[in-house]
């Protein structure tokens, strides 16, 4: 029963163990360099995300003054591309939930979805709303976009007319452009937090306690992937925590086929991040799997980085199956996404439990599913 974002799960797992080949754990920071690995993560993984992904949020506002500008068919088009190129970009960085990215609830107002399209409506009919306010994170961000670009119209010039010849047509816009730049505006708080102050904050931290960077990120990435990745784009609309399938709940519902590209996107994020690829490079750095093999950490007689890195293939081969729609998948064969859970979850095993284990890292975050 995860409590940290105010969501309830249940899930089974077995019960597993993870052994050295000396037969116990040695003191997991050993001679292992955990500040050259926190450098990597800030200076070749962190920041050079949040910086791509700055450009696109920036973009995106832009076209959103384009289009307000002259709302055209084509326009919108133009709008659509630059919302999804920066919702693709957005899952490089959704599973940084640290500094700014905490203290802001930055990624809650930027993906809390499915949004609440009713609300968004009565905000723009009232023209009254704070999108500053905790309660509002379902009224803005991408999946509001995706609502007030994808989901008014069902064609491109019925979407259109909401921008011209409805009654509300100045309020549709502004509302459009609030929220594209809230989206620009607390990335660019998150992304110089990251430049001026808190990468030196993080890198420093090197303690192997509780409160050290390495504990507090772990905790974070390991609750994204268990929480965010698996469970929000694959387990709730698959229905496989209630037994009832809930297609509405995908992610990017009003668009056309992007649910599965966001998925996958955040599924090699992850991969990525473990293996301490740079982003955007052929480069990597020291990260989860070098560590794990620093300590020589084996399960089952193979080494756990590979464990982890085997079962990753495997979710993107059994996921590459998938409709691009996420929720048409759930409408027409939910066994497919039922499986990519449980493929997911394998991992969650390997990471929460046995990647834990060998690090000496307590999980801070509670739950009720017996690991």
């Amino acid at each position: 029963m995860f409590k940290k974002l105010g969501i309830i799960f249940f899930v089974v797992v077995g019960v597993v163990s993870c052994n050295s080949d000396d037969g116990g754990k040695e003191s997991p920071e050993g001679s292992f360099d955990r500040g050259a690995m926190l450098v990597n993560w800030a200076d070749n993984i962190i920041i050079p995300s949040y910086e791509a992904f700055a450009e696109t949020t920036e973009d995106l506002k832009n076209s959103v003054a384009v289009f307000n500008g002259d709302p055209s068919a084509e326009n919108l088009e133009s709008l659509r591309d630059a919302y999804e190129e920066a919702y693709l970009a957005y899952q490089t960085v959704a599973p940084f939930r640290i500094g700014k990215a905490e203290s802001t609830n930055y990624h809650r107002f930027l993906n809390i979805y499915p949004a609440s399209a009713a609300t968004i409506q009565n905000n723009i009919e009232s023209n009254s709303y704070n999108l500053e306010l905790p309660s509002s994170v379902d009224e803005q961000g991408f999946p509001a976009v995706d609502f007030l670009i994808n989901g008014l119209g069902a064609t491109d010039a019925a979407t259109v007319e909401f921008y011209t010849s409805n009654g509300n047509a100045a309020v549709y816009q502004q509302y459009l452009l609030d929220v594209a730049t809230r989206i620009d505006a607390l990335t660019d708080v998150v992304l110089n937090d990251w430049k001026t102050s808190y990468r030196d904050v993080f890198v420093n931290n090197t303690s192997s306690s509780s409160t050290g960077a390495v504990d507090i990120f772990t905790n974070d990435y390991i609750m994204y992937y268990e929480m965010l990745l698996r469970s929000g784009k694959i387990g709730i609309p698959a229905g496989a925590f209630i037994g009832n399938p809930a297609p509405e709940t995908a992610e990017a519902y009003y668009s056309d086929g992007l649910s599965k590209e966001l998925y996958l996107k955040a599924l090699t994020t992850v991969q990525d991040f473990f293996n301490g690829k740079h982003f955007n490079g052929s480069g990597s750095g020291p990260s989860y799997k070098q560590y794990l093999d620093y300590l020589n950490t084996v399960k089952g007689g193979a080494d756990l980085s590979a464990l982890i890195n085997e079962q990753f293939e495997n979710i993107r081969e059994l996921s590459s199956g998938l409709d691009p729609d996420l929720a048409e998948q759930v409408r027409t064969n939910n066994t497919l996404m039922l499986q990519v859970f449980d493929a997911l979850q394998k991992n969650v095993v390997l990471l929460k439990i046995d990647m834990l284990q060998a690090l000496d890292i307590s999980i801070d975050y509670v739950d009720s599913d017996g690991d």
